[in-house]
Formats: structure tokens, sequence, C-alpha cells
């Protein structure tokens, strides 16, 4: 936690003003469609938003951040963050933990779980892969893991997890990065979970988009859902 925390927490709050916009304007055009006696096709698909899956909008977005940090460091900005955020307006979208990463778990907001998004930069990285894997959720959830290259202890735990790989096939897909031309903090290993990853075939051969029954029943879904919360569906123009 330091000076980009802030950022991220406005990050996180454009995020879901911009997801609330799209899930308006998607319901918007889906009722034009439907409306007018049309089914879902090409038209309604290209047009704003274009190519947007009814789907990802039948849950309500919510992003927050949940930053774990024991505030040691004397000359980091960490403990000025919380004043900032307040200032800004964003301290609602940030949960700090004042804990080592060790010391944690049983500190952690209760509803935080599957975590969509982590980033380790703690040296911790195993402790962390060995205790939160199984919170990171299922369906893609990623954990970026920084500087595990290119030296011994790092090296070990990226063997660590390429063994855990092999004894769990189809549980997570990693990608390691590297810049070469730094000597340290120098790469990021990207692990993917897919436990339980969703089977996503939306198109058929050549990429042509198959306008399904479950589709169409997401987005029927979809416009009533955004009509309840927020009254009327304006029809598409």
């Amino acid at each position: 936690m330091g000076y980009t925390t802030p950022f991220l927490a406005g990050a996180l709050a454009e995020a879901e003003e911009t997801v609330a916009a799209e899930s308006l304007a998607l319901a918007a055009k889906t009722r034009g469609h439907l409306d007018g006696g049309e089914q879902l096709n090409d038209d309604w698909l290209l047009a704003n938003p274009p190519l947007v899956s009814p789907a990802l909008h039948l849950e309500p977005y919510r992003p927050r951040l949940v930053a774990i940090d024991n505030l040691s460091i004397a000359d980091s900005s960490a403990g000025r963050v919380h004043e900032v955020l307040t200032e800004l307006g964003l301290d609602d979208r940030v949960t700090v933990v004042n804990a080592d990463l060790r010391d944690s778990l049983d500190r952690l907001p209760e509803d935080f779980a599957p975590i969509d998004f982590a980033w380790v930069d703690a040296w911790e990285c195993l402790y962390f892969f060995d205790h939160f894997w199984e919170l990171i959720n299922p369906d893609g959830g990623l954990v970026v893991m920084h500087y595990l290259m290119t030296y011994p202890e790092g090296d070990a735990l990226l063997r660590y997890i390429e063994q855990f790989q092999r004894a769990h096939p189809g549980e997570l897909e990693v990608v390691n990065l590297l810049e070469s031309q730094k000597l340290m903090q120098n790469s990021i290993t990207v692990l993917r979970r897919t436990t339980a990853a969703k089977n996503r075939r939306y198109a058929g051969r050549g990429g042509k988009v198959k306008y399904t029954d479950e589709l169409l029943s997401d987005a029927k879904r979809h416009v009533e859902l955004v009509a309840r919360a927020g009254g009327p569906v304006p029809a598409h123009g």
C-alpha cells in the first residue's frame, strides 16, 4: 500500500461508473430490438455498446480493494493513504488490514471472497499461494506476483508452482513476463485459477456469434433487472 492506492481506488470507482453506464445502454438497445419484434442479431451485436454480453450485467458490479500492510516502513506513504482517500471520497472503496500477511486471514472482511485479482509484492508469495489460493475466484481469478525470476529463491517458487500445476491438471494457468533489460525487480508471474472455469463458447466456426436461447434469456433478464432497479428502460435510438 502506498501512493498508488488512491489511483487504484479511483480506477475502481471509474470502472463501476463505466459498467453502470454500459448496462443502461445495453438494456436500451436490447429493448429497442425486442420491442420492435426483432430477435438478437448482428445489428443488435454491433449497436452501441458493441459486442457486450448481457450475462456480464446480471450481477451488481461493486469492486473494492483490500490492502494488507503492517505499516512498518517508516518512509512509506502508506500511513497517509486513508487521509488522502477520505479527501477524495474514496475511503469506502478500500479496506486496510493493518497486519503482516501471515496474520491477516482472520482479519479480512467476511464477504470479500472470492478474490478476482490479487497483487502480491511483499516477499510472501509462497505463503500467499499456500494459504490464499482457495480464496481466488475459481472462474479465472488472477494472482500477479512481483519479481520471481532471475534469483534462486524466486526460481524455487516457480518450480514449486510448476509441480503444483502438474499435480492438479486444470487448476491454473501460468505466464512469466521478464523485463530482461533489468538486473532485479524485473518480472511478474501471472497465475489464472481455472478450477471451475465456465465454458464461454459464444461463437461457432469463423467466429460468428451464435444467438442462442440462453443469450436471449440473459438479454431479457438483464432488461428486466435494469428496469426494476431504476425505472423504465428507454428504447435505444
